[in-house]
């Protein structure tokens, strides 16, 4: 079991990571009732558990439908009335026990629910592991913006028991670990070299090293957002990939791709585009793109159109006076951040990509 720390302007909280993680929770006392956000499915395998780590015997939980359309205002609304509704106070508790879909839709109903109380991470899923479980940033999505109304809020406490892992879809694990290779290349060589040794075997059953692939991609987010909490500057490497992944997940509605398989491609666009702008050598380039490659799949980006793709850019909520802000990886371990790209380039390394023309 590792113990890492996040520092906060709320003072810091403790990201846990190992086989029985959970009982951490236990530890947390005065809180006047507990509620835990998460899905069915989810709630029906390892329900049971969770609440017997947890010290919660017997809790009845909040269900919201799995998927990406339970992040949004009405949902949020109808957890917030089901609080009110069991008789949540302002020194009540909630636990998100779910993906990124649950971490960010409670993380936003707790952060506003009575003006706001304590909250807790419960990542289930490889991608909320090791990103979207840490930092604070909680969001709901309206119509077609991806997290476009959210809060800054802290939880108190992130438990990650790698077990959960195991009830994962292939594909599912797959994508998370795309965001895994997003860390890898912020990181630098000691961890990119390492994944580029142990991603083409991992599996989900071996839980010894999914442990350590946690710990080693979540330190990189613990690093960067205990420096750059409210996402001034610093934390917006973090965004590697995830211009033209929220585009392409966007244009297809959120219905085509996992968010990591949208990331993965981004990150394969936004790579061709870092060498198209003379950021990038071609060397590392390939290096880059085959570690992604390296995790398995993904589906077809043929069909999606490029000038829609190309129009939501602007839209990004990263964009200012409708110039997109790019990170573009400048070699393993360094990145930039600049709006002096040429749209030229952007199609082109859209298209290319999209096309198979190239292939790192």
């Amino acid at each position: 079991m590792r113990r890492l720390r996040v520092k906060s302007s709320a003072g810091g909280y403790d990201v846990i990571v190992g086989r029985g993680a959970w009982r951490a929770l236990r530890g947390l006392r005065g809180y006047s009732s507990t509620f835990i956000l998460t899905e069915p499915g989810l709630w029906k395998h390892w329900g049971r558990r969770f609440s017997r780590d947890a010290g919660l015997p017997g809790a009845s939980p909040l269900l919201v439908p799995a998927g990406e359309s339970s992040k949004s205002l009405p949902w949020a609304g109808r957890v917030a009335s089901e609080l009110l509704e069991r008789g949540a106070d302002r020194r009540s508790m909630l636990i998100a026990f779910g993906g990124g879909v649950v971490g960010d839709l409670g993380g936003f109903v707790a952060s506003t629910y009575m003006r706001g109380i304590d909250y807790v991470q419960a990542p289930t899923t490889i991608l909320a592991q090791v990103d979207s479980s840490m930092g604070g940033k909680t969001a709901v999505n309206i119509r077609a913006m991806k997290n476009l109304v959210g809060t800054i809020c802290a939880p108190r406490l992130v438990v990650s028991d790698p077990r959960v892992l195991a009830s994962m879809t292939p594909r599912a694990f797959r994508s998370g670990l795309y965001e895994v290779v997003k860390h890898g290349i912020l990181s630098g060589p000691g961890l990119f070299g390492w994944l580029e040794k142990i991603l083409p075997g991992l599996r989900v059953s071996n839980a010894a090293l999914l442990e350590t692939l946690v710990v080693r991609a979540a330190q990189v987010k613990v690093d960067v957002v205990s420096r750059d909490e409210r996402e001034a500057a610093l934390r917006h490497v973090l965004n590697l990939g995830h211009t033209f992944g929220h585009a392409i997940e966007e244009a297809t509605g959120y219905r085509r791709y996992l968010h990591g398989e949208a990331v993965a491609w981004g990150l394969l666009m936004v790579i061709r585009l870092a060498e198209l702008a003379g950021r990038l050598d071609p060397a590392n380039g390939k290096r880059m793109a085959r570690l992604v490659r390296a995790v398995g799949p993904l589906p077809a980006v043929a069909g999606v159109r490029e000038e829609r793709v190309l129009g939501l850019l602007t839209r990004d909520k990263k964009a200012v006076g409708g110039k997109v802000l790019w990170i573009l990886p400048e070699r393993i371990g360094k990145v930039c951040e600049t709006s002096d790209v040429p749209r030229e380039a952007v199609a082109r390394a859209f298209r290319e990509v999209q096309r198979g023309e190239w292939n790192g």
